[in-house]
């Protein structure tokens, strides 16, 4: 049975928030955080934010309860032997986690091993799916097996990083190619190479971001990306963006610092749509997706010159960004549907027998 909580009166389930973590997205997952915090205030569910510091250092961020503290936050060390806080002499034990870290541990799989063995259920996919999906590499040429298009690639690791000269990069994947960290985001460590000289620094940046980095070839064409959930009662693919940017490519300003324009839903044909969010839940099922997903894809082909635009895959997220402009938000929006509605649908669904 779970200890009492600050609100028990309103019978509401206590959901953890699960932020922080290890990658350069740190902040980018306070963000998001907060963001779900604010979908969830008017649901049924009560929320906490639990912060994973970097130095494996976890703490519950708690409304200060002392008259006059103004709404201060309090920060309380978590007890990670069953995810609990002990606050004003009340230990608080949790219903649901909601993982929202982008980057480790939150996204490879290692902290759903952990809410695996404690009993806690969470938001988005098991250990497998998470690992298989944080790495770019193994995760699309898995889904390649089953007919999805992907780019060409080499996998770099630092332990065999002479494995490939510049010149046997290039002449596999071609120029311009894009060189990023193969476990981690998208957001840092990611240049697109247009000579063979840029290939050397291209990878010693993306190996700062973890040991692991993926050459891939550049596919020319429209970004679109297409956010997807299910649950025990139905599928639902949400409507799809275009993404526009005048940047070298969708980086870090574009995606935080609103150097993009993000059209919902992109301008693509209507079969084109259909079969793009019928992929993106054929992919949900192959990995065995839970919660919301979020899969980017590169339309190639030339529609002004009545080419077929070819559906390619860029990567598949499973813990995608929530805050209020990201693009799983504006989806649901444009949708016509409530993304505090949505995501405690994502809550419930797991305590339906």
């Amino acid at each position: 049975m779970h200890a009492k909580l600050f609100n028990d009166i309103n019978m509401k389930r206590n959901i953890a928030i699960i932020a922080g973590g290890d990658s350069s997205e740190y902040e980018v997952s306070l963000r998001s955080a907060a963001g779900i915090e604010s979908f969830l205030a008017d649901q049924k569910q009560y929320t906490t934010t639990i912060v994973l510091l970097r130095g494996n250092e976890w703490k519950a961020k708690i409304k200060s309860q002392e008259p006059g503290a103004k709404n201060q936050d309090e920060w309380v060390e978590i007890d990670k032997n069953d995810f609990s806080y002990t606050y004003n002499g009340v230990k608080n034990t949790f219903d649901f986690a909601y993982i929202t870290i982008h980057g480790t541990p939150g996204e490879n799989g290692v902290l759903q091993g952990y809410l695996d063995m404690i009993g806690l259920p969470y938001s988005c996919c098991g250990v497998l799916a998470a690992a298989m999906t944080f790495n770019k590499y193994t995760c699309n040429h898995y889904l390649k097996g089953f007919g999805v298009k992907v780019a060409e690639s080499v996998l770099l690791r630092s332990s065999e990083v002479q494995k490939f000269s510049s010149e046997e990069i290039v002449k596999q994947v071609g120029l311009p190619c894009f060189i990023k960290t193969n476990v981690g985001g998208s957001s840092f460590g990611v240049t697109k190479v247009k000579t063979l000289e840029e290939v050397e620094p291209a990878i010693e940046k993306a190996f700062a971001e973890g040991d692991e980095v993926i050459c891939e070839a550049f596919m020319k064409g429209i970004e679109i990306t297409c956010g997807a959930y299910k649950t025990k009662e139905k599928a639902v693919a949400f409507p799809i963006t275009e993404v526009v940017t005048s940047n070298e490519f969708f980086d870090y300003d574009a995606k935080y610092n609103g150097q993009v324009d993000e059209i919902t839903p992109a301008r693509i044909p209507d079969e084109v749509r259909d079969a793009v969010q019928a992929m993106t839940l054929r992919i949900y099922d192959i990995l065995g997706c839970k919660g919301i997903i979020r899969v980017d894809y590169i339309l190639t082909g030339d529609k002004a010159k009545g080419e077929r635009l070819e559906i390619n895959l860029l990567e598949v997220n499973t813990t995608p960004g929530m805050t209020a402009t990201s693009f799983i938000p504006q989806q649901v929006r444009a949708a016509g549907l409530n993304i505090g509605e949505v995501l405690s649908e994502i809550v419930e669904d797991n305590f339906i027998v």
